[in-house]
Order: C-alpha cells, then structure tokens, then sequence
C-alpha cells in the first residue's frame, strides 16, 4: 500500500506534459504566424518604400525632398497638425471630465458623438463639409458675398482633420478615467478644493501618460488623413496639398522615385510617432 501512493501520483503527470507539449508547440505556431503577418503586411511594404525612394540615386532622393511642393504640403502638413491637436486634447480631456465625473441628460447621446467619426467613412466626413460650406452649400452664398473661404483653402482641411480625430484623445481617456473612479476628487472636494484645482492637482497627474498616448496617436492620424483632405482640399499644389495628397499626385504623373521620397517623410514621421507610442506605454505601466 506504501508503494502505490507514488504510482499514483504519478500518472496525471504524463497528460499535464502533453498538455504543456502541445500549448507550447501552439505557442510558436501562434507566434510564427503573428511574425509572418506583420511581415507581409508592413515590414515588406515599409521595405518597399525605402528602396524606391533611393532607387534611383540619393541626388533624385534629395532633391524630391527640397522640391518647393514638397516643401509646401510639409508645412501644411505640420500646420493642420499644430492646430488640431491641441484643439482636440481640449475637447478630448472636457468631455471625458464631463463623461467620467458627472451625470447629466444626454451622457450617451455625447458618447455616441464621439465615435462618429469611428463609423462614417472619413471620404462622407469631408463631403458633410462641401455641402455644408461649399459655393452650393448651405452656408456657400454668404461666406461667397463675405469673401470667406473654406473649402478648397486651409479652414476646410482643419474642419475634416479635426472631424476624424477628434475621438483619439477622449476614447483613450474615457476608460482611464473610469477605471480610476472619484475617490480622490471625492476626498478633495471634502477638503475644500474647487473646480479646476481638483483637476490640475488631482485629476491631470493620474492621466497624463493617457493623455499623452491619446496625443500621439490623434498626430498620427492629423499627419496622415487622406480621405476627409483630399475631399475638401482641391489638390492645390503649393497651397492646399498635404503630405498624403502630394504623394498621390507625384505618383499619378508617374514620379515614382519622388513619390517614394515624400512618402518616406511621412514613414519617418510614423516612426517617431510609433516610438513615442511605446515610451509612453512603458511609462503608463510603472
């Protein structure tokens, strides 16, 4: 009887080392065909990118770069960027404050608004802004008489840029925020703070790698936009073309190698924004 309590025990272990056999094996599968993915998908086409766009000699690469329209949709690139951004993290973190903190009338229907952009095609969030502001638009007549511009001028590219990124900010905050709950608002208040105090000195410090992230990836998404930009743009060269559109305008005339090259501006840009997005990460989770 001594003796079979060992032989006993012992026969579950061979199952359980099947078991780890088999979800290890899985593992790597798993992992292989992750690898293979992302291979295929943005490794190779961001290799492809690089290798055009010095194809034809680093003069031709150079010189696609310091060309004027190049020059030109960089900068409004940045601009539109400057200027949405900001704007964005103001509506982002108020109506996060307001979802997260409060209960008014109306708190989904404000939800609901912020994901629109998530649903509508960004192509229909620029044309909303034709028919709107447009010379046939609603309001087209009488910005024509008051000689005010939108569409086909830089407002109109801030108006799309801001429609489809204006959920970055507050979708990355919303769940922070309610994971962390009001117990510290809540124990301010009981200490005689008010206001915007309990938010710059409680509320901000326990967000701010949030806040950051959602950042990043709203630049990332102002800096890349095509569709909503492309629709209120009018392809402008030197005035109203961005990043995006001029390379698909230098790859329509057939400029490939210049294509290339602008586009590689903006694959160093996605870089950045990608390293940025990491280290942001790896602080969040200290």
């Amino acid at each position: 009887m001594a003796g079979s309590v060992p032989l006993a025990a012992s026969k579950p272990t061979a199952p359980r080392r099947q078991v780890g056999k088999r979800g290890c094996a899985m593992k790597w599968v798993l992992i292989t065909a992750a690898a293979l993915v992302l291979l295929w998908l943005i490794v190779l086409p961001l290799a492809v990118v690089l290798t055009e766009a010095l194809k034809k000699g680093w003069d031709v690469y150079v010189a696609a770069i310091r060309d004027p329209d190049a020059l030109s949709a960089l900068r409004l690139t940045l601009l539109v960027a400057l200027i949405t951004v900001p704007l964005n993290t103001i509506f982002g973190v108020a109506a996060a404050w307001a979802v997260t903190k409060f209960k008014f009338r109306g708190k989904q229907v404000l939800v609901t608004l912020i994901d629109l952009p998530f649903a509508v095609s960004p192509v229909i969030g620029g044309l909303i802004y034709v028919l709107v502001y447009g010379s046939h638009g609603w309001f087209g007549p009488w910005l024509d008489e008051h000689q005010i511009s939108i569409i086909f001028a830089l407002p109109g590219i801030i108006l799309a840029t801001l429609f489809v990124t204006f959920p970055f900010v507050a979708r990355e905050l919303i769940p922070l925020m309610e994971d962390q709950g009001q117990q510290e608002e809540e124990a301010a208040v009981t200490l005689g703070a008010r206001g915007f105090r309990i938010f710059w000195k409680v509320t901000l410090p326990n967000i701010k790698w949030g806040l950051l992230y959602g950042i990043v990836l709203c630049n990332a998404r102002a800096m890349g936009e095509f569709g909503a930009v492309s629709v209120v743009s009018g392809h402008i060269r030197g005035e109203t073309n961005t990043l995006p559109l001029h390379v698909e305008i230098l790859y329509n005339e057939y400029q490939f190698a210049a294509s290339f090259a602008v586009a590689s501006l903006l694959l160093l840009l996605a870089l950045v924004t990608l390293l940025l997005k990491g280290w942001f990460t790896r602080q969040s989770r200290h």
